[in-house]
Parts: structure tokens; sequence; C-alpha cells
């Protein structure tokens, strides 16, 4: 069992390493997004360096992508483990989810240079907990709309998603912790405010840019 289980971990790192940021510019613009602007291969990047479809198609494909790798864990540990095994079917969504995050960030085919995983994460917290990536991507397009700042919306929205996930699939009953849910939880929340490091520093120096497009 822990031998299919490493594999489809394995599988989800892989399907993490396609970095669609990396294929849609140059499909639209010809050169690689990590030699542009903040070098990061991710959407916000994507929009302001090739535009408007690049950073949407790579939004949706990042997104699948970390779907699809969470509904993998899900199906390889029901294999597993038996359809009644609902803790361990729960486990294989965040543990898929976690590596497909792990190769977004450090993608195998690209040279190990990815993007921050946010909308990797969108994709893997909708399998995971729908409901706290309802609650996310509204904090998020409410911090939009007042600051324009990406990075700032981005962090607002990991909060609220890594809160929900936790106080929804972390607990069965308030005195009944699921300990490993919370720490794949954290972990996540923790990926995506480490690749948004300097972000941060540029948030707390007041010099983060707002969200300009490409025409």
């Amino acid at each position: 069992m822990i031998v299919f289980a490493v594999l489809a971990a394995i599988v989800a790192y892989l399907i993490g390493s396609i970095s669609f940021a990396v294929i849609f510019t140059k499909v639209f613009s010809k050169t690689d997004v990590r030699e542009h602007g903040s070098g990061n291969a991710g959407t916000t990047n994507v929009l302001r360096v090739a535009g408007k479809t690049a950073g949407i198609l790579t939004f949706v494909c990042d997104a699948l992508k970390g779907a699809v790798a969470a509904l993998l864990g899900m199906l390889v540990f029901k294999a597993l483990f038996g359809s009644d095994a609902d803790t361990m079917i729960m486990y294989g969504k965040y543990i898929c989810g976690i590596a497909c995050m792990i190769g977004h960030a450090f993608p195998i085919w690209f040279g190990f240079k990815g993007g921050k995983c946010a909308a990797t994460s969108v994709g893997i917290f909708a399998v995971c907990c729908p409901v706290a990536i309802v609650m996310g991507l509204i904090g998020y397009a409410v911090n939009m709309l007042v600051t324009g700042v990406v990075s700032l919306s981005t962090l607002i929205a990991t909060t609220l998603v890594v809160g929900f996930s936790i106080g929804i699939n972390g607990f069965n009953g308030i005195n009944n912790p699921d300990i490993v849910i919370i720490l794949l939880s954290l972990l996540g929340g923790i990926i995506v405010f480490w690749r948004h490091k300097d972000n941060i520093k540029r948030l707390i120096k007041g010099e983060e840019k707002k969200l300009k497009i490409k025409k």
C-alpha cells in the first residue's frame, strides 16, 4: 500500500511540474516568462508579459492540474483503503495536492524554477474543501477591488482557505482534531507564503505594485 501511495504522490509532483506559465507565454509571446517582470512562472507575471488570454489560460490550467492531482490522491487512496475509509481518502487528496504544489514550485521539466502555487492551490482545495476555496476567492476578490494588489489578496485568500480547511476538515467534533489534516493544510499555506516571501518584504516596505495588465 505504501508503495502505491508514494507512486501517487510522485505522479502528482510530475503533474505539478507542468509549467503552463512557461508554455503559454512561449506560445503567445515567443519568450520565457521567467526572464521578464518578477521572474515568476505564474498567472500574474503571465498577465503582465503575455496578456489576458495567456494569463487566463495559465490560471485555469494551473488550477486544473491541482484538482487532477487531488482527485488522483482520492482515487488511489480509495482503491487502497476502501470506499469506507473516508479519513484515508481525505489524506490522499491533501498529500497528492501538496506534492503537486511542490512540483509547481520546483518543476523537474523546467529546471526546478516554477511559480508560487496560488492558482494550483485553488484546484487542490476545491477538491479537498470546496467551502474553503469559495471563502478564499471571495476574500481575494474583495481585497483586489479595494487595493488592486495581487500578492496581498493572495495571502489573505490563502489564510482564509487554510483556516476554513482546518475548521471543516481538521476537526471531527470540537475535541477531536485530525492532526494530519491540520498539518497538511498548514503546510499548503506555508508553501504559498514562503513562495511569496519577496512580495511580503515589499508589502512591509509599501513597495508592492498594483496589477497592470499589458494591452
